[in-house]
């Protein structure tokens, strides 16, 4: 038995290798550079590429780049669960809807067990690599997000009082600097006074990979901190762009009236048309999905915001 278990061992380590020595890496030039990194292993498939200068295969959705990641594709469909399944059928995904369908149609979506955050993702023509086509900003929610938001506040005085009154969780300056600094981290939005911010800065690498940092175009770095803290509390929230072009906005929660969560979603699409950059060329808004966290994506049609 045990030198069963000692030959099934080598074998896997033997494939293990086999298929490392398979990594193929290839570069082509299409305006931009792009690099792609397939690693086959039997009944498994990682690949990861640029979604803009690959050629699919006939027959392939056009979000999988080769064969490996359609053959993955079907085996992750396969093994969707009966709801998902089932939520797929209620949605014809060749169809763009207007955003009032789209949410009608997701909202009649078997439900889970717990309520899910829904989510607007737009797909938008401009370069991620290019630091003057970077597009980020906030917006405020009609209805809110839903969600009890944790605030720390890095100020001293009467900056911090104020920010105390109004329902700030964490406040102070050198104390919750150092807290951080020893790892603290149980807070979803951090506001500074730019003042505080010579200090705060120092917490560059520890906020930063979280998303934490206070920022003057996100609104968090502000003298007026009861102010800043309301928008949060209210359901201020803040987008950005990420490396493969889109950006995904939490929009509010699953059992939201579906008018709160059509005008949540038209204040948020229409928050990211207006931060358009001004070096972008040609068609911005190229697609919008709505979504929720365990559900299949129904397609919004941009045309109605790209008029706008």
């Amino acid at each position: 038995m045990q030198d069963a278990r000692q030959d099934r061992a080598v074998g896997f380590v033997a494939e293990l290798v086999t298929s490392a020595l398979r990594l193929r890496i290839k570069r082509r030039r299409a305006g931009r550079d792009w690099m792609k990194v397939a690693l086959t292993m039997p009944r498994m498939s990682l690949v990861s590429t640029s979604r803009r200068f690959i050629k699919r295969p006939a027959g392939a959705p056009p979000f999988l780049a080769n064969g490996a990641a359609f053959e993955l594709h079907q085996t992750m469909q396969r093994n969707r669960s009966k709801r998902y399944r089932a939520a797929v059928g209620q949605v014809d995904r060749t169809k763009a809807y207007n955003l009032p369908d789209a949410v009608s149609a997701l909202k009649k979506m078997p439900a889970t067990k717990f309520d899910q955050t829904v989510t607007v993702s737009c797909r938008l023509g401009v370069d991620p690599k290019q630091s003057d086509q970077m597009v980020r900003g906030t917006c405020p929610l009609p209805h809110g997000s839903g969600k009890q938001v944790r605030v720390l506040v890095f100020a001293e005085g009467q900056a911090a009082k104020a920010a105390k009154d109004v329902g700030a969780e964490f406040v102070g300056m050198k104390d919750m600097i150092q807290k951080c600094q020893e790892g603290f981290q149980d807070f979803d939005v951090a506001i500074a006074t730019p003042a505080a911010m010579a200090e705060v800065r120092k917490l560059g690498k520890v906020l930063g990979p979280r998303g934490l940092m206070p920022n003057p175009k996100a609104g968090t770095v502000a003298d007026d901190t009861a102010k800043a803290v309301q928008e949060v509390k209210a359901g201020r929230v803040e987008f950005k762009l990420d490396k493969n072009g889109n950006v995904a906005v939490p929009v509010g929660k699953f059992s939201f009236e579906e008018k709160a969560l059509v005008e949540n979603g038209n204040a948020v699409i229409e928050a990211v048309v207006r931060a358009r950059p001004a070096t972008a060329k040609g068609q911005y808004l190229e697609g919008v999905t709505i979504s929720a966290t365990m559900s299949p994506g129904v397609h919004v049609d941009p045309a109605p915001y790209v008029r706008g």
